[in-house]
């Protein structure tokens, strides 16, 4: 259950303010919720299933302080990453609005192939190497659908007025927390 809550927590901070975000909120304006929620769920279960798979394999074959120190470098660069930002260039903005194929095959063929690669996936490698791969799937993938979820819920009840700084400055201070305590933990034990 630990592998749960931290991946779905790790992954629901990581979530905010990215791509992934303002393509949910893209497709909602286009779509229904439940079509644009499936999609999602069926991209984010199968690229994070990619995910605690790569993480396992170079979990067993690392020392545990090296993973942590590893684990804590790469939560410090995803809060630069966070801070950068992340946009949806207008190439992928077209496509999500002019997009006339099933709305679930849309969604779960675009954000799969967004999500290969992006700070979310690669978080998730991270947290499969420290903890069990079937906690970290399912809590990656909750906490993923949860946050794009969320995205369109407010983006629909908000529109554009969405405190975007805000929510960037907290997920990068939260990977920048987790960062801190990765790189510490191996030395203080």
């Amino acid at each position: 259950m630990e592998a749960f809550w931290i991946s779905l927590a790790v992954i629901f901070v990581a979530e905010l303010g990215d791509k992934s975000q303002l393509m949910a909120m893209t497709f909602a304006t286009r779509f229904k919720t439940w079509p644009v929620l499936l999609g999602i769920t069926i991209a984010t279960t199968v690229v994070h299933l990619i995910s605690v798979a790569v993480g396992g394999l170079i979990g067993d074959a690392l020392p545990t302080t090296a993973i942590s120190v590893a684990a804590g470098l790469a939560f410090l660069a995803f809060a630069v990453w966070t801070l950068r930002g992340d946009e949806l260039t207008d190439d992928e903005s077209k496509k999500a609005q002019n997009t006339t194929r099933n709305a679930v095959i849309a969604v779960t063929v675009a954000f799969f192939l967004a999500e290969l690669g992006d700070k979310t996936m690669l978080a998730t490698i991270t947290l499969a190497t420290q903890h069990g791969w079937l906690g970290t799937w399912i809590g990656s993938t909750v906490g993923m659908v949860a946050a794009d979820a969320l995205a369109i819920l407010v983006g629909r009840l908000l529109g554009k007025h969405l405190p975007e700084k805000a929510i960037r400055y907290g997920a990068a201070a939260a990977f920048a927390i987790f960062g801190i305590v990765l790189l510490v933990e191996p030395f203080v034990s």
